[in-house]
């Protein structure tokens, strides 16, 4: 056997720290203005600016607002042409990053460290992981990093298909809860007392786990209806 194989696929320190590094990086815990904010995906990729969009005069004073460079009142293939343009840097940036952390091992890390974990949870390998820890911040960076995955043959169809309902259920939970659902657990009732009568932590765990739930449901009913079995299969006469 050849001896050089044992240290292709070995798992040193460096890719332990370079898949460390891509779970902070992609989860949103360093978000913010801070300087730590510069290991974090979102606050690296930054945001469009803002275009004037209607100024207006009252009383001698001048008034204006700004929206994004989409503008505002648009429809059907134009606007759907600039709402995609816009998703190009944040998937650009994600795959690049991708690239670079699994030159590093990371990808390896993930695949030895996760595998145990995932296999038996949601029927998918241990190189998924980053795409998930991404999903949960960003729909758009675990679409790509799934597709990525697709393409060079680490997942099969049913385990695609399961991780992207994995992911289509609460889609960006991290984000999208703090930045819109954190706000109801401050509303207080009549009464006095908390008008939501529970925490953060148990709706992102009740999110989380139904996630598993839904991707297990559609695992059971691939595994019923034999998904594998509606792969394409290459005709006679057909190089593979």
């Amino acid at each position: 056997m050849n001896s050089s194989l044992p240290q292709e696929h070995k798992v040193g320190p460096g890719a332990y720290f370079a898949l460390a590094f891509a779970a902070v990086f992609f989860s949103g815990l360093l978000g913010g203005k801070e300087w730590y904010g510069v290991f974090d995906f979102t606050t690296l990729n930054g945001a469009f600016g803002k275009v004037v969009s209607k100024a207006s005069l009252d009383d001698g004073t001048l008034t204006t607002a700004t929206s994004a460079f989409r503008g505002t009142g648009g429809s059907g293939a134009m606007d759907g042409f600039l709402f995609a343009l816009g998703l190009i840097p944040a998937v650009m940036f994600a795959l690049g990053m991708i690239n670079v952390l699994e030159h590093y091992g990371a990808l390896r890390a993930a695949r030895k460290l996760l595998t145990p974990l995932l296999r038996p949870l949601l029927g998918i390998p241990g190189t998924t992981g980053l795409a998930l820890i991404g999903s949960l911040q960003s729909t758009d960076v675990g679409a790509s990093l799934t597709r990525n995955l697709s393409d060079e043959g680490q997942i099969s169809e049913k385990e695609k298909d399961v991780f992207a309902m994995f992911q289509f259920s609460a889609g960006a939970m991290i984000t999208n809860f703090f930045s819109s659902g954190a706000i109801l657990f401050t509303l207080i009732a009549v009464d006095g007392t908390a008008a939501v009568p529970t925490s953060i932590g148990a709706c992102i765990a009740v999110m989380f786990i139904m996630k598993i739930v839904g991707a297990n449901l559609l695992r059971l009913i691939l595994t019923f209806t034999g998904k594998e079995a509606l792969v394409k299969q290459p005709a006679k006469g057909d190089t593979v």
